[in-house]
């Protein structure tokens, strides 16, 4: 029986939401949640009534003897085979754990399936994370009308939150690592499944929540640099990309630079942001799709749906390992779905729906998120005659030595166009999180004249 005071208190939170108000900071005893009935940070401890979703039990936390650092991530659960596989002839007995845009994808595609796999909450984050967390939830607050925040520079900005704002702050802070390099490719592919290969190298320093960093020397309102150079093809390669990523990006708009090796000057990149083309993405992504989202919350109003229970792509390690190449991966119309795990998950969903009086190819984009990670897993967006249009998965796989859950394979469906670009292809590449040793002025635009004239 639930008491009368979670009861309230329950319907109290569920009254806050259908008003649309956006408070930021909570009470200690809510706060006090986060030792109780919700994890470190914010996901619920318990199981799903059906057992289909297991308790949070603190993440994966045995390394399995094969992983050498720097590498690829062996599978723990490479011995489990799918419980039941979804296709386009059985979709509607699934439809309440699918969204929109994965209903579509079986409707446009009669080859595209999903192998569904024992859920496992295998995210975990570094005991840093999980006590900075703990600390934002009494303190830290939306700010200049929600575009920013303030009180922290480190952990999940709002472990407890109460609008979708908060909601999609916690995708844009979750713990991603610290200073390091890794390298994939990208893929855009035509309909009939053609592509040309482009390779980079990257190097990111993260500054918010880097826990190799004090807190004093971590930057307000500062979330990361990184470098992106393009390796190949000839025609591309050597272009590199310097971008500086703040929070509030209203009061402070991201910093970019490209190095062209064609003219090997370095030029100020103000369009990398918002629904500008991606790099070398043939027009099937925006920059803000990078990582499901990224970059400034202003031109949408973002409402807090609620909690689904979602088959989403999680514990993705054979599509992200090195036992198949690139060449496997890409297929006509999608990637193949035989080296594809979905799982059944807790999620945040997420309205977002443009503004008046501002502009983006997306009128509208529904998020839905994991509750252990708050990173994105599926993105459906709409175009501006109310159609949906694209279609975006996330394929993670949990770092377990660093440890976090990282963005595995990312793509993007253009339902339209039945076309599709494959990112973070990892699969061919010998490095996949390097530490390294890097300053600010490791990520300044003399670095990077510095950089191309190598």
């Amino acid at each position: 029986m639930i008491s009368f005071n979670r009861l309230h208190a329950h319907l109290a939170f569920v009254l806050l939401l259908a008003s649309g108000a956006a408070m930021a900071a909570v009470d200690a005893e809510q706060a006090a949640r986060l030792d109780q009935d919700l994890t470190p940070i914010g996901a619920e401890r318990g199981a799903s009534e059906d057992g289909r979703i297991p308790a949070w039990t603190g993440g994966i936390k045995d390394i399995p003897h094969s992983f050498k650092a720097g590498g690829h991530y062996p599978d723990p659960y490479s011995d489990e085979t799918p419980l039941f596989v979804i296709t386009a002839d059985n979709m509607a007995e699934h439809a309440e754990h699918l969204t929109p845009g994965q209903q579509a994808l079986f409707n446009r595609y009669p080859t595209w399936k999903m192998r569904v796999f024992p859920s496992h909450r295998s995210a975990l984050y570094p005991q840093g994370i999980y006590q900075e967390t703990r600390e934002n939830a009494t303190k830290v607050e939306l700010i200049r009308g929600g575009n920013g925040f303030s009180g922290t520079t480190g952990g999940v900005a709002f472990p407890i939150p109460q609008s979708g704002l908060e909601v999609i702050w916690n995708h844009l802070t979750t713990y991603r690592g610290d200073t390091y390099a890794t390298s994939w490719s990208q893929a855009p592919v035509t309909a009939d499944g053609n592509y040309n290969l482009v390779e980079f190298d990257y190097e990111y320093d993260h500054v918010y929540g880097n826990q190799l960093k004090s807190r004093q020397e971590r930057h307000d309102n500062q979330l990361f640099y990184f470098l992106q150079t393009v390796t190949a093809p000839p025609r591309l390669a050597g272009s590199i990309l310097l971008v500086h990523e703040f929070a509030d990006q209203v009061a402070q708009p991201r910093k970019a630079w490209v190095y062209n090796p064609g003219s090997r000057r370095v030029r100020l990149a103000p369009n990398v942001g918002y629904d500008n083309p991606g790099t070398a993405a043939d027009g099937l992504r925006t920059n803000d799709d990078f990582n499901m989202f990224n970059g400034a919350t202003d031109r949408y109003d973002w409402k807090l749906i609620g909690k689904k229970e979602i088959y989403i792509p999680y514990n993705a390690y054979k599509v992200n390992g090195d036992s198949i190449r690139v060449k496997d991966v890409i297929r006509p119309h999608h990637v193949n779905p035989e080296y594809l795990r979905y799982e059944l998950h807790r999620v945040w969903h997420v309205s977002a729906t443009l503004k008046q009086g501002t502009s983006h190819v997306y009128k509208r984009r529904e998020f839905y998120l994991d509750e252990d990670s708050w990173a994105i897993h599926v993105v459906d967006k709409y175009d501006n005659r109310d159609q949906l249009w694209r279609v975006s998965e996330m394929h993670s796989l949990t770092y377990y030595d660093v440890p976090f859950l990282a963005p595995g394979l990312e793509v993007h469906h253009d339902l339209n166009m039945q076309r599709y670009i494959a990112m973070n292809l990892l699969n061919d590449e010998s490095v996949v999180y390097q530490p390294i040793k890097r300053t600010p002025e490791d990520f300044t635009p003399t670095s990077l004249r510095n950089r191309g004239r190598r």
